[in-house]
């Protein structure tokens, strides 16, 4: 496929969700096809949920330099506060996948799911 600036605008964030680039022709039903002025330029075949997570947590360990189970507490807590915010914790063994490659047990993940809610109840204002 030629370097098209539509393929070139698009990449960074089809490379950043874990999507994969192809051609117009070869898209299926679920896959997304781009046009630009009214010609078909290319497709994206969008990850699974599950393949998601595995790319989510392979661009926080880039993120922070180093693999996930060696960050602190509060850094892990962070972590499970931004996964639960993408949904994360909404694919079938997401808690699961998250707490190994957080290196904690599946309890923690939980403990830091309730810290968090715990913390957002009482930051919201008070009804009269």
């Amino acid at each position: 496929m030629s370097e098209h600036p539509l393929v070139a605008a698009v990449k960074p964030l089809v490379d950043a969700m874990g999507a994969e680039v192809l051609a117009p022709e070869q898209a299926e039903a679920d896959d997304v096809v781009l046009s630009w002025e009214g010609e078909d330029v290319l497709a994206v075949r969008l990850p699974q949920l599950s393949d998601s997570l595995d790319h989510i947590l392979a661009a926080m360990e880039r993120r922070h330099g180093m693999p996930l189970a060696e960050l602190d507490r509060r850094s892990k807590q962070e972590v499970v506060r931004l996964l639960e915010a993408r949904g994360a914790f909404s694919v079938r063994h997401g808690v699961e996948t998250v707490a190994g490659a957080l290196g904690v047990s599946r309890f923690t993940v939980y403990n830091y799911l309730n810290r968090e809610t715990a913390l957002n109840r009482e930051k919201a204002p008070k009804g009269d």
